[in-house]
């Protein structure tokens, strides 16, 4: 299944700020963000398809990924 991701201030270091990716059937946000080798512990929010999403959240053919680091201000 195809999925694109997209994503967000310093999680886009070495990657596109959106790509398309070809997953297996049944693949977790978890298991995607590993493939992506993107550090699981730096992935604050995630949405799928605009909804807030967890990494146990299954993705299905089509769905758009979002994730976002912790992000600060003041």
């Amino acid at each position: 299944m195809r999925i694109t991701i997209r994503l967000f201030a310093n999680l886009r270091e070495g990657h596109a700020p959106e790509e398309s990716l070809e997953l297996s059937p049944g693949t977790t946000v978890s298991a995607m963000i590993k493939e992506l080798k993107v550090p699981e512990s730096v992935v604050m929010l995630i949405f799928v398809n605009g909804r807030h999403a967890s990494p146990e959240t299954t993705l299905n053919e089509g769905d758009t990924v979002a994730l976002f680091p912790p992000i600060g201000g003041g």
